[in-house]
């Protein structure tokens, strides 16, 4: 052990032990020229160093990118990993990476510490291939993109601000903070990019309720319009599903009938051409994201040209 390493369990034992350790502390701190700072940002300063170091020979190294996750709640004190806590976070997590990242990307664990639990976790290395491209490595990674992405929205959320300019991220987020509410822990993520940078954020109890309030629908919006086109499913209960077009992935509607009577008098078939006049409801969340959406059966509608074949 170092020692820094050395003085900085002293300090924590005595912050354990003495109520009144938190201003000898910091006497200490003053008196020796010692800046208070946790370990994350030491780390941070050390990386940085190596990599200065380093690079005034080789001028393009670069450090081993690190992902470090830290679990802090009732049952992390041992700083171990409970098997339900993996298989409902760390999906989650690289799955909210790589959406930010717009790409997919793929994490392997290296190691769990204490600290409460503090899992370490780094991006798979790419396969080279035998022969170097011509074009040179991108100068930042895909997970590193996509973690200063991430780190953003949880600071955002932790703060309780606007999030909708990440709304296409925040369905991954919100299915992170279920499995965190759901075992009662909260997270602290850092991450150390290859140049030496760190970027963390935290996602509390308090992020965790934000994310809640957001996702709640709001009053929902209803406008008329026309659906035309064959059916291609009927259900008693009501249901009719209609597609708009003969290709493949031609758009295709579920109409609800509220008096299923309704349907069955109008006696249709499957294929046949109609002309509906439907009441569209959309629920959207805080962020903007559709929660609901529902397509009403008001009456018929005149009738439309008929649907064009596909070429």
């Amino acid at each position: 052990m170092t020692t820094g390493d050395s003085w900085r369990e002293r300090r924590r034992a005595a912050l354990r032990n003495d109520p009144g350790a938190t201003e000898t502390a910091a006497r200490l701190l003053e008196e020796m020229g010692t800046e208070e700072r946790d370990d994350e940002e030491v780390e941070a300063d050390h990386r940085a160093s190596r990599l200065a170091a380093v690079r005034a020979y080789e001028p393009d190294a670069r450090l081993d990118e690190e992902l470090r996750l830290r679990l802090t709640g009732p049952d992390t004190e041992g700083g171990a990993l409970r098997f339900q806590w993996g298989d409902a976070l760390l999906n989650p997590v690289e799955n909210a990476i790589s959406v930010a990242a717009g790409t997919p990307v793929q994490l392997e664990l290296t190691g769990i510490s204490v600290g409460s639990t503090v899992v370490h976790a780094r991006p798979v290395a790419a396969v080279l291939p035998s022969e170097p491209p011509a074009m040179e490595a991108p100068v930042t990674s895909a997970t590193s993109t996509g973690m200063r992405t991430l780190t953003h929205l949880l600071s955002a959320l932790e703060a309780e601000q606007d999030v909708r300019e990440w709304s296409r991220l925040f369905d991954a987020v919100d299915t992170l903070a279920r499995a965190l509410g759901k075992y009662k822990l909260d997270l602290g993520v850092t991450w150390y990019g290859a140049d030496g940078d760190m970027r963390r954020a935290r996602l509390t109890e308090r992020g965790r309720r934000y994310v809640e309030r957001l996702r709640e629908p709001s009053r929902p919006r209803d406008q008329e319009m026309i659906i035309s086109g064959r059916i291609t499913e009927l259900r008693e209960s009501g249901w009719v599903k209609v597609k708009t077009g003969t290709s493949r992935n031609a758009p295709a509607y579920d109409v609800h009938f509220e008096e299923p009577e309704e349907l069955l008098r109008m006696r249709p078939g499957l294929g046949d051409n109609i002309h509906f006049r439907v009441r569209f409801r959309q629920c959207l969340d805080s962020v903007g994201i559709a929660r609901s959406t529902e397509y009403t059966y008001l009456g018929s509608a005149a009738e439309q040209p008929s649907l064009p074949l596909e070429s």
